[in-house]
């Protein structure tokens, strides 16, 4: 999948030049407070909106990120993730713009990014945040995309899935570290990878806990183990009601 990314910026930047995706992003409007939406003292949910994945197929056919958006922003999301990867995903820039454009929520661009121009490309759409995956990256690029990301006004969320990647995600100055669930090898999920590694983020970095969280069980654990935030994505699009999915997760989540 990383390869295919790669090969498909390739040619986009091909046919993008960077200095007009500088241009855009200079007209794109200010950033909104992405790590700031995780700081509160309850059950921050960050509710991701794809319309498919390589493990699970198709997730929702009735895709409409603008009425998601409204929707889980009124449920009671703290931010949300978009999926903009288009072949494994079928995601696209186009429900970022729109699901942004439809709250007042900050939104994180999920994709595989590997190159500076793509973090021009996220910053023009008006992403308030994006994903770096330490698997993908050198440490290099890494330091890389964290300070060019700081410099356009995103805090970049940076996501680990093993001790060894927490490490190098410190180590390059994250301020914001998720742990993935998801084995992106394999695709197995396991809960417990974040109650592995949560101590080894560092107390003045936000814990993001990513995929597999599904009930308010996983959620009072994760919390109690010291997340600030969780991502939740594939739950709530396989719901027919999204919305009311994840209130059921707020309300049980704040009454136990």
């Amino acid at each position: 999948m990383v390869e295919a990314r790669r090969a498909a910026i390739n040619h986009r930047k091909r046919m993008l030049p960077e200095a007009v995706l500088r241009m855009a992003a200079a007209k794109a409007a200010p950033a909104r407070d992405f790590p700031g939406a995780l700081t509160r003292d309850a059950v921050n949910i960050i509710a991701e909106l794809k319309k498919a994945s390589p493990s699970r197929g198709l997730l929702r056919e009735n895709f409409e990120p603008k009425k998601l958006a409204r929707q889980l922003e009124g449920a009671g999301a703290v931010a949300l993730s978009v999926l903009t990867e288009e072949e494994f995903f079928q995601g696209e820039l186009q429900h970022l713009r729109a699901a942004r454009a439809a709250c007042a929520l900050p939104v994180l661009c999920k994709d595989f990014i590997v190159d500076a121009w793509q973090v021009w490309e996220t910053r023009a759409a008006e992403a308030d945040s994006f994903l770096l995956i330490v698997a993908i990256l050198s440490d290099a690029a890494l330091r890389a995309l964290l300070g060019q990301g700081r410099e356009l006004g995103m805090e970049a969320l940076v996501e680990a899935h093993t001790r060894e990647e927490v490490s190098r995600a410190v180590e390059a100055g994250a301020r914001l570290i998720g742990v993935n669930n998801r084995d992106l090898r394999t695709l197995e999920v396991r809960v417990e990878t974040s109650l592995e590694l949560i101590e080894d983020v560092p107390d003045d970095c936000l814990a993001v806990s990513e995929s597999g969280v599904r009930s308010v069980e996983d959620l009072e654990r994760l919390r109690a183990a010291g997340y600030d935030a969780f991502l939740v994505g594939e739950h709530l699009m396989e719901s027919p009601e999204p919305a009311a999915a994840l209130q059921n997760l707020l309300r049980r989540g704040a009454a136990s």
